[in-house]
């Protein structure tokens, strides 16, 4: 059974940092992309950050580039997504998701999801 948990999640003040994990079962994360998302209320869902963990190619969303860094851990079948300078925009739920194959942005292309974590950014 495909299972994504995602964790790290929590109120941080603006400038603060935060690290996301989403720890994959039921599957080998060597074969598949991840995508990191997030949804504020009353707005859509949008692509935060990917990875390919076949050939490590990755892409950062221009809202939290040089902010936001995906990585992963493929020995313990686990993608990061480190979060330095957060400000109250970024609040919202992170939700991470799978597909099999190439980084794709959006996530009607991803197949299998977490649960969500919720990040607040308040002082």
């Amino acid at each position: 059974q495909v299972q994504l948990v995602e964790s790290g999640g929590d109120l941080v003040q603006p400038g603060g940092s935060l690290r996301l994990s989403c720890a994959a079962s039921g599957f080998t994360l060597g074969y598949y992309a991840i995508g990191w998302f997030r949804q504020a209320p009353g707005k859509e869902r949008e692509g935060v950050s990917y990875i390919s963990t076949s050939d490590d190619s990755t892409y950062i969303t221009d809202s939290v580039k040089g902010r936001f860094t995906i990585s992963r851990d493929n020995a313990k079948n686990t993608v990061y997504l480190q979060m330095n300078s957060l400000k109250p925009e970024d609040t919202a739920v992170y939700y991470c998701a799978a597909r099999w194959g190439l980084i794709a942005t959006s996530p009607y292309e991803y197949a299998y999801w977490g649960q969500g974590t919720q990040v607040t950014v308040s002082s």
